[in-house]
């Protein structure tokens, strides 16, 4: 029993340390900053609303979209998007940054380990992204959006994307192991997800090529998930199919990033190169 509560007290620990002062800390230190960033996740959701509103329904109904509201459908996107692209920078950045700042071995050497950095340094990730969800969907219930949410489905949804995510993080974070500068995948999630993975627009509307591309994202099934769970307020009964493709999608991505990650963390080790940047 001792020893479950050192654990956990050793946990709780980190957690301090990695969320609050290294993360909720430095960030409202620069209030500046702070406001910036309330301001880059509001304003797309107008943006976008005044773009629907001048389409018309017509047209939004003309590109796949029927039952729901243009700006419905894109607060849901935006709102859930950010835990694809930010979480992947978000890794990927962290080691980076241990790399400049010639920290990198601490971590190699600590009790929570390369690996134990990794987890605690995405946690930040995920809480911004779920204040920057709420923020986006109280915006857009302001401009009229309902929700009907079966809250079991969107946190089973949330789940299974966070653990595909981290996934492509630790790919991330490989690549800055090895290449240091210069991210493909950091690069494609935060620039091609918008466009690929239904944030803002069906993919019904893209070439057959390029949607299949929108397939293989996990994004796009957590969002075609997550709208009819916060929308239409489907119980998780008739979501399972969503689930289950995600499920696969963890199963095949969490091993593929956890063994390229040790690899590349293997191999930065024994060459010297680990805080080479």
């Amino acid at each position: 029993m001792r020893h479950k509560l050192h654990k956990l007290e050793e946990i709780l620990t980190k957690l301090y340390a990695f969320i609050y002062i290294r993360g909720f800390k430095v960030w409202t230190t620069y209030r500046t900053q702070v406001a910036l960033t309330i301001l880059s996740w509001v304003l797309p959701v107008f943006t976008y609303y005044f773009t629907g509103t001048a389409l018309g329904d017509r047209l939004v109904t003309s590109i796949g979209m029927t039952g729901i509201s243009y700006t419905a459908f894109m607060s849901v996107g935006i709102a859930f998007q950010g835990y694809m692209s930010s979480i992947v920078t978000t890794l990927s950045s962290r080691f980076r940054n241990e790399q400049l700042y010639g920290t990198i071995e601490y971590y190699v050497i600590s009790k929570s380990g390369i690996l134990g950095f990794l987890v605690y340094s995405g946690l930040w990730g995920i809480i911004m992204n779920s204040i920057s969800a709420i923020i986006i969907l109280a915006v857009s219930s302001a401009l009229g959006v309902r929700y009907h949410a079966d809250i079991l489905a969107v946190i089973v949804l949330v789940i299974m994307l966070v653990i595909s995510t981290y996934s492509l993080g630790m790919l991330a974070a490989a690549f800055t192991l090895i290449i240091k500068q210069g991210n493909p995948i950091s690069f494609f999630f935060n620039t091609f997800t918008n466009l690929l993975g239904g944030t803002v627009f069906p993919i019904q509307v893209l070439p057959y090529a390029i949607r299949l591309i929108s397939f293989a994202l996990p994004l796009t099934w957590a969002l075609e998930g997550l709208r009819e769970a916060l929308l239409l307020g489907a119980p998780i009964t008739h979501l399972l199919y969503y689930i289950e493709i995600l499920a696969i999608q963890d199963v095949v991505l969490f091993p593929l990033g956890l063994g390229v990650y040790t690899y590349a963390f293997k191999r930065a080790r024994k060459m010297g190169t680990l805080s080479e940047y």
